[in-house]
């Protein structure tokens, strides 16, 4: 289904993650891949990334984030996560591949890879080649009351700028769809994004020290990224 030039349905640099050195108890988990699935509870094909996604959001060596994008609330059915910020965030990818549509279901991989969501073969590779890349960034995060104290440093510096993202998410949901192109279907929902701020920009030359709120109850990610938006280069998941 063609929606316009920015909207279509279809049916390089690595992510790392290390202990930096800063006092006190921190967060780090060793490689950590970002995997960003756009969907829509409104999408007829989305349902089968959905389940597949499940699986990636159940695997520790991974950051697997839904991200429901605004755009098929028009045919009947407007999704309960859904989020124009969302859709923007899919519209910026797009315009840093030179691509003039977007879809849904499509998956990024560390930033930089764009791979349909129906194609669990794809996005497997796509993770394991992200996977065994060198380390470019080390990042780690420590809580101070309810605050993130939040250290980078790059080897050698970056080329590009870099932004640090602070994500809220919601474990898991089961939503009974009543209207549009899933009507009478109940799925369930994994790592669905309910926040994406952007909370500093760093210049990846000098070491990075910043502090983020980080209150309320749902699980956390750090990530950062260059600029563009660009590759993923350090990612840190933080639980309750």
């Amino acid at each position: 289904m063609n929606a316009g030039a920015w909207l279509h349905r279809a049916g390089l640099a690595g992510l790392v993650v290390g202990a930096v050195g800063i006092s006190g108890p921190a967060h780090a988990q060793q490689t950590p891949v970002v995997v960003e699935l756009f969907t829509s509870q409104g999408c007829v094909a989305c349902p089968p990334a959905d389940a597949y996604f499940a699986e990636l959001a159940a695997q520790t060596d991974l950051i697997a984030l839904a991200l429901h994008v605004d755009y098929w609330d028009y045919l009947g059915w407007k999704d309960s996560f859904g989020s124009a910020a969302f859709t923007q965030r899919q519209k910026r990818y797009a315009k840093a591949a030179g691509a003039r549509m977007i879809y849904t279901p499509q998956v990024i991989v560390g930033g930089l890879d764009r791979v349909e969501g129906t194609r669990p073969q794809e996005i497997r590779d796509s993770i394991a080649a992200h996977a065994a890349m060198a380390p470019r960034v080390t990042l780690g995060v420590r809580w101070q009351g309810e605050r993130l104290t939040i250290e980078a440093e790059a080897d050698p510096p970056l080329g590009k700028p870099a932004v640090v993202h602070l994500v809220r998410y919601d474990p898991e949901e089961t939503v009974l769809i009543e209207r549009g192109e899933n009507a009478g279907q109940t799925i369930t929902y994994h790592n669905i994004v309910t926040d994406w701020s952007a909370i500093g920009e760093w210049s990846g030359k000098a070491a990075l020290m910043l502090s983020a709120d980080a209150m309320g109850p749902e699980p956390l990610v750090v990530i950062v990224q260059e600029a563009g938006p660009g590759p993923i280069l350090a990612a840190v998941r933080l639980e309750r």
